[in-house]
């Protein structure tokens, strides 16, 4: 492959919140010395970004502006294909091919070499080919590469904006900011894995308008656009035509995966509260992501997928407060009314520097929650946007939606797709009930950072057919369960 890249690993200490008092404090042994510099070599490299860096007094580097766009797009909407052949992809029986089910135990059919079970896809010996193999692979790795670029900006971006002390007043010392800076470079190693996966119409980094004004906000920001960052790549991933991308995105998206938690940690929230993490169509992550791009560079590769109206979700858990069902009834908690904005942090009654088991929220490994911030019953507003809004790069795109009238709010999360009766109060307004489901055993399916959505039927699809649903779905929004 063109540009191969490793990065060095890390040590550093973990985040903590404000424990109670050890009852002897350890003695540390301070060494005298740590022995010299040059027993190692090593050459700085240069960065090979291509977006505008400026280098800030901390040291931090950042893109030199972020704000909306203001120009007249000349283009709208999603890129289509030379023509459409259906409305929607039709349902179908059971593949006639998936009959295998092995009674004995043991290998059932010829080994093609020893300790080699027959079946399997590329395990021929054929020499792999780290390309996208079709319109499905490339239209997806883009949408990776766009929040891949939206990362490796995003995560500079706060080290820049903030202060030394405000940083330690949201309880994140200097070993958290570089973790957070180490993070930001691996979004260089995935930027650049992607593009050389895509060719030579890979997308380019973009400039962006972020919805947060304090760390907290930050931090929260950054846990729920990694949540539909990997969430999104989960949902395609198993569908590509090339089984050598898929490999190369599992190994980057796990990584991923351990930003989401570190950024929940961080928020004050457990790390990991599901069994088994969800997977979304691109078009749900596509909806999330798009708010906050303000424009692209002339000639940017553009995407196919669907950009879904907001749904607003009126009275989302405020994570900052030590009682969220406290928060607000009519959205004034959320920082501004994108489908991914964090909650407000500058409020009366915040968690984040209380130190009291089951309340406080400061940064911390793990915290448990005596007052969740969702359960089985709870009430949840909403309100909707209609299709029409302008969103995305030079405002470019344009929301839709082929559904008909809601009737039902589907919770995507873990294994399942659950569904819950919309009771509709006004011109694009409503209600429903949390509903109460459990995956296996007592583990309960609605929790963490996840997608809910407005449908006009409750479909049944499960996590390798939920692009199904996507004709159904009137509006798209982020939920904050747990």
């Amino acid at each position: 492959m063109a540009n191969s890249l490793f990065a060095a690993a890390l040590l550093l200490s973990p985040v903590l919140g404000a424990p109670a008092p050890a009852p002897q404090a350890p003695e540390v042994t301070t060494p005298a010395s740590f022995g010299p510099d040059s027993q190692i070599s090593a050459s700085v490299q240069p960065s090979t970004s291509g977006y505008r860096v400026e280098v800030l007094v901390n040291g931090y580097t950042s893109a030199t502006y972020h704000g909306p766009y203001t120009g007249t797009p000349t283009t709208v909407g999603a890129v289509p294909g030379p023509t459409t052949i259906g409305a929607s992809i039709p349902a179908q029986p059971l593949n006639p091919t998936a009959t295998y089910y092995n009674t004995e135990g043991v290998p059932l059919n010829p080994m093609p070499a020893p300790f080699t079970p027959a079946g399997g896809l590329g395990t021929n010996g054929s020499l792999p080919r780290y390309m996208v193999n079709s319109d499905f692979d490339f239209e997806s790795i883009a949408l990776g590469l766009y929040q891949e670029w939206i990362e490796l900006d995003l995560f500079h971006d706060g080290l820049v904006r903030f202060t030394d002390e405000e940083f330690t007043a949201a309880g994140l010392g200097p070993e958290a900011r570089s973790l957070i800076e180490f993070m930001a470079d691996q979004e260089t190693g995935h930027s650049t894995l992607l593009t050389n996966m895509l060719g030579e119409r890979a997308p380019k980094q973009c400039v962006y308008n972020y919805p947060y004004t304090t760390v907290r906000e930050w931090v929260d920001f950054m846990q729920r656009v990694t949540r539909f960052g990997e969430s999104g790549v989960w949902g395609f991933i198993n569908h590509l035509d090339s089984r050598e991308v898929g490999q190369l995105l599992a190994q980057s998206i796990a990584t991923e995966a351990r930003q989401q938690q570190i950024f929940r940690q961080m928020s004050g929230l457990t790390p990991m509260n599901v069994w088994f993490e969800n997977g979304w169509p691109q078009s749900w992550s596509w909806t999330m992501l798009a708010p906050y791009i303000s424009y692209c560079p002339e000639n940017t590769t553009r995407l196919a997928w669907q950009n879904f109206p907001t749904l607003h979700i009126l009275n989302n858990a405020n994570i900052n407060r030590y009682s969220p069902n406290d928060t607000a009834q009519d959205g004034s908690e959320t920082v501004g009314r994108r489908i991914a904005d964090p909650s407000v942090s500058n409020i009366t009654g915040s968690c984040e520097n209380l130190n009291v088991t089951g309340y406080g929220c400061g940064p911390a490994i793990a915290h448990n929650k005596s007052e969740p911030l969702s359960f089985p019953g709870k009430k949840v507003l909403f309100e909707w946007e209609g299709p029409g809004s302008a969103v995305g790069p030079n405002n470019s795109y344009v929301t839709s939606t082929s559904a008909g009238a809601p009737k039902f709010v589907g919770w995507s999360q873990q294994l399942n797709l659950t569904y819950s009766p919309l009771t509709v109060t006004g011109n694009n307004s409503g209600y429903t009930y949390q509903p109460e489901g459990f995956v296996y055993d007592n583990e309960g399916i609605i929790n963490g950072t996840m997608a809910v959505m407005l449908t006009d039927l409750d479909l049944y699809v499960t996590p390798f057919n939920t692009s199904l649903l996507n004709p159904h779905i009137v509006a798209l929004g982020l939920y904050q369960a747990g």
